[in-house]
């Protein structure tokens, strides 16, 4: 593992995110993805793969702190450690007028996109103060 670096992309079924994990792939990163949609995991997983690249899929809700939990330990069992977090998953509201938004739909965005954020960025900072050599990098997208 010396010398190997380890990343977590979350929102890596699709877009942005399976862009970034592909990307990261290409230059020597191992990838963990984390989204809502297996299937979607899977796919991306197969093309790191096929690069040569280490892929771990790891559906996971990222507004849910117990999954969210249990992302980290399964990131810190198959890789021993992660050197590098690209915070991506998101979800946006209905195209409505906003008075007619409900607030669980409000909710919903809220907590993926602010909450998921916090967990994610919460557990790779804990992960990435254990490991030895401590650090890491943590990317936020918006």
């Amino acid at each position: 593992m010396d010398g190997e670096r380890f990343a977590l992309v979350t929102g890596a079924g699709t877009g942005i995110g399976k862009a970034s994990a592909l990307a990261l792939a290409r230059t020597g990163w191992h990838v963990a993805l984390a989204g809502r949609r297996a299937e979607a995991l899977e796919e991306t997983a197969r093309d790191i793969k096929a690069l040569g690249r280490r892929a771990l899929a790891a559906p996971t809700n990222v507004a849910d702190p117990d999954a969210v939990k249990a992302l980290f330990a399964k990131v810190e069992r198959e890789f021993g450690r992660l050197d590098l977090l690209f915070n991506n998953a998101g979800q946006n509201a209905p195209p409505v007028p906003i008075d007619e938004l409900t607030f669980d739909q409000w909710k919903a965005v809220v907590d993926v996109n602010l909450n998921g954020m916090f967990l994610c960025a919460q557990g790779a900072f804990g992960l990435m103060k254990r490991q030895k050599p401590q650090g890491g990098r943590i990317i936020n997208n918006g």
